[in-house]
């Protein structure tokens, strides 16, 4: 792989990652709700996830995804559902999501299930697996070490991920004055719960390309 080729890669990995989808609005949920620093849990959750994705994609799920529809409608279904979920529990959360932000005390259950909805939202999404499955063998050289080539352009989309992420969580404290009030604070719930709900519904739409 050239240098040439890697920054290619890159340049369009990071268009993709800050393009608006479940994981973006999970960052900017979880910058909200719990302060940038444990926002990033989720969104290293969310990388793990795309590893995971990634992995299993070059061993064939990819091509089975495409193959097969009962297996991309299965994964569609789940996927589709965890993030309704997601924003059901969103909208019914009465609280002010900027009472959590100064706590002192932080428990690790909840750490880990930051880190467990980042994960979920990546792995349950069939749009990255049926990405990953078209998209990285595009910048895999032939006669080389492919796994090599591979894992370059995982660990790099996984970067990009954290990157945009990041950039997302800064965006949303920065705001964070004018959103402190509780009903101003109550209102982004709802609209978070609402994006999470017509994510999670948007991916109904989505067709495999089944031969």
């Amino acid at each position: 792989m050239t240098l040439h080729d890697w920054f290619g890669f890159f340049a369009i990995a990071m268009m993709v990652t800050l393009s608006p989808g479940p994981g973006v609005i999970m960052a900017l949920s979880n910058s909200v709700a719990y302060g940038p620093r444990r926002a990033m849990l989720g969104s290293v959750g969310n990388a793990v996830g795309l590893l995971v994705i990634s992995a299993t994609t070059s061993a064939g799920l990819g091509v089975l995804l495409q193959a097969s529809a009962t297996a991309f409608l299965s994964l569609k279904v789940l996927g589709a559902s965890y993030l309704i979920y997601l924003g059901i529990k969103q909208w019914k959360n009465r609280t002010s999501a900027f009472d959590k932000l100064n706590q002192t005390a932080i428990h690790a259950t909840t750490n880990n299930r930051l880190v467990f909805n980042g994960v979920t939202v990546a792995m349950t999404n069939p749009k990255a697996i049926l990405f990953f499955a078209a998209f990285l063998p595009q910048f895999i050289r032939p006669n080389s070490d492919s796994n090599m080539q591979l894992g370059i352009l995982v660990l790099t989309f996984a970067a990009c991920s954290i990157v945009s992420h990041a950039l997302y969580v800064a965006l949303a404290q920065g705001l964070r004055r004018k959103l402190a009030s509780p009903s101003r604070a109550l209102l982004m719930n709802r609209l978070f719960g609402v994006s999470f709900v017509a994510l999670g519904a948007s991916l109904f739409t989505v067709q495999a390309k089944v031969a």
